[in-house]
C-alpha cells in the first residue's frame, strides 16, 4: 500500500489534466466565436443571458487554471457550478444513462467537487506558489 500512497500525487495531476483538458474543450467555441449562440441558449433555458458569459469563462479559463494547478479550489468550484446547472437545466430530463444524458457530465462534476477538497496536489503551480492548502502528501 505505501507504493500506492507514493503515487497520490501523481493520481491528483491525472485527474486535473483530464478534467481540464475536457473543460478547455468545451469552452473553447464559446469564447472564440460561439459565445452568441451559447447566449441564447442559456436564455433559452430560462436562465439570465449574463450567466452564458460566466459559464463560458468558468469552462474555458476554468479549465486552463485546473490543467496547470493554479487557484485549483476557486477554479473546480467555478466548474463544479458550471456543470452542476448543465445537469440540471439541459441534461436531466435525459437521464443518466439516455441519449445526451447526465453521467459524462455528473462524473466531471464528481472530479472537479474532489479537487475543491483535495487540492491541487504537489505537481501543480499551487504548490510551487505556496497557495495549496490540500492534503500534504509525503514521500516515504
Amino acid at each position: 500500500m505505501r507504493t500506492l500512497d507514493r503515487v497520490q500525487p501523481f493520481a491528483l495531476f491525472v485527474l486535473r489534466i483530464v478534467l481540464g483538458v475536457i473543460m478547455i474543450a468545451h469552452g473553447y467555441g464559446k469564447i472564440f466565436g460561439g459565445l452568441t449562440h451559447h447566449v441564447e441558449l442559456v436564455r433559452s433555458l430560462g436562465l439570465p443571458g449574463w450567466l452564458a458569459y460566466l459559464s463560458a469563462i468558468a469552462e474555458f479559463f476554468g479549465g486552463i487554471a485546473i490543467l496547470i494547478g493554479l487557484f485549483t479550489r476557486f477554479a473546480a468550484f467555478a466548474v463544479t457550478i458550471d456543470l452542476a446547472v448543465a445537469i440540471w437545466k439541459v441534461d436531466w430530463k435525459s437521464g443518466l444513462l439516455g441519449d445526451h444524458g447526465f453521467q459524462f457530465p455528473l462524473a466531471l462534476a464528481a472530479i472537479a467537487f474532489a479537487l475543491i477538497f483535495f487540492d491541487a496536489g504537489p505537481i501543480a503551480l499551487d504548490h510551487v506558489r505556496g497557495g495549496g492548502g490540500g492534503k500534504k502528501f509525503k514521500s516515504a
